[in-house]
């Protein structure tokens, strides 16, 4: 139905045309397309996101932005904002959605499982900033295909994850959605100011280290998927994943290294930099590397792999190194330590050093077991894949 016409005087500050504007109401109620439509035939001056990326496009976004509050003690481009309130710690604030179809498939991913895996992964946030998760609220959006039974089961897993890590479900919104799931989650945390750990403190000669196993959550989705795939084409047939319980669980269920925290704690250490891995091994690196403003040189050979992650790499025909550097889910944490630190995190259970910063300019470098050495590329995941 259309709604009304405005002449070109009543928008030519807003979008710059030379032409008369509609804009147009959909009866069911979606939202106006005048200003995309709008932007679209704009002398055809049109950036699809996925050339900036998901990162590219924080950065443009927060270009445009300053920080002039004094309790800012650092905003966009960390895991997670730091505010001063008085007290005699730094406050810890992230956010994050999860849509279906882009984050998540229903189709294997039990509604309890999704739960527990929206907290952990958000408390991983705060992990990565070296300080203690404290509370989260929850924002869903969601659509007529969901009951009350169905949002009860995702909340089984949000408890769950509450109890597991310590932490209180204050708040939230819930909404429609006009299609699927969506999932948006608060959380906040805490860190004392002497023990915060950003991703930019790195220096030439710093250890890179890793926390647990890499690559077990990138072969888990690949055995979901593939069953997925049989079950569509065969719908008789149930899938059998008793053989892969390890990989299955790396996947629909991801702890966040509170632990290794706490470790690093008892150690007296302080990491010098510090990013949770999400988008994979490769990527992450690779934001130490900006925001450090040195290079790092990773060893193959270094990378920690479960044995069960090594062989189901291989029965895919996978290279079980790829599959660390870029699987990606993995919730381990990155991080780097002076050199005189070392022998206090040494002997700590779950740490592997991979690899170690040097100065800018060196070159980002991954060493083969063969010591053949090759350009380090962020091949972990990236935005753009999802369409309208």
């Amino acid at each position: 139905m259309l709604a009304k016409i405005y002449t070109e005087a009543a928008f030519e500050n807003l979008f710059r045309l030379n032409r008369t504007v509609e804009i147009s109401c959909l009866s069911d109620g979606a939202a106006p397309a005048l200003y995309l439509r709008a932007m679209d035939q704009d002398g055809g001056n049109r950036t699809e996101i996925g050339e900036l990326g998901e990162f590219g496009l924080i950065d443009r976004i927060a270009s445009q932005f300053q920080q002039p509050h004094a309790a800012v003690v650092r905003g966009i481009g960390d895991d997670a904002a730091v505010l001063q309130t008085g007290a005699d710690h730094y406050l810890l604030w992230s956010t994050d959605t999860l849509a279906e179809g882009i984050h998540f498939d229903l189709a294997y991913m039990p509604l309890r499982h999704l739960g527990f895996k929206a907290v952990a992964s958000n408390v991983s946030d705060i992990c990565a900033m070296n300080g203690k998760a404290t509370a989260i609220t929850i924002g869903l959006g969601l659509s007529n295909r969901f009951s009350v039974e169905a949002v009860d089961e995702l909340y089984s897993g949000i408890r769950l994850a509450c109890d597991r890590y310590g932490i209180a479900l204050v708040g939230g919104d819930t909404t429609a959605s006009p299609k699927g799931l969506v999932i948006h989650i608060g959380i906040v945390g805490q860190v004392a100011p002497d023990r915060i750990a950003y991703r930019s403190g790195a220096k030439p000669g710093d250890i890179l280290c890793v926390s647990g196993d890499l690559g077990a959550a990138y072969l888990g989705l690949q055995i979901l998927e593939r069953e997925k795939r049989i079950f569509l084409q065969h719908p008789e047939m149930q899938p059998d994943l008793s053989k892969f319980p390890y990989l299955i669980e790396r996947q629909l269920k991801p702890e966040a290294r509170v632990k290794m925290v706490e470790a690093l704690e008892k150690a007296g250490v302080v990491p010098s930099s510090m990013i949770d891995i999400s988008d994979g091994l490769s990527s992450e690196v690779f934001h130490l590397h900006r925001h450090s403003g040195v290079d790092f040189s990773v060893f193959e050979e270094k990378l920690p792999l479960d044995q069960s992650t090594y062989d189901q790499a291989l029965a895919f025909n996978l290279d079980p190194g790829t599959c660390a550097l870029n699987g990606g889910e993995d919730y381990e944490l990155l991080f780097t330590v002076r050199q005189e630190d070392w022998e206090k995190v040494v002997d700590l259970e779950g740490i592997t050093a991979i690899g170690y910063a040097t100065e800018a300019g060196m070159g980002m470098h991954y060493i083969s077991k063969a010591g053949n050495v090759h350009p380090l590329k962020a091949l972990g995941w990236q935005y753009g894949n999802a369409q309208d």
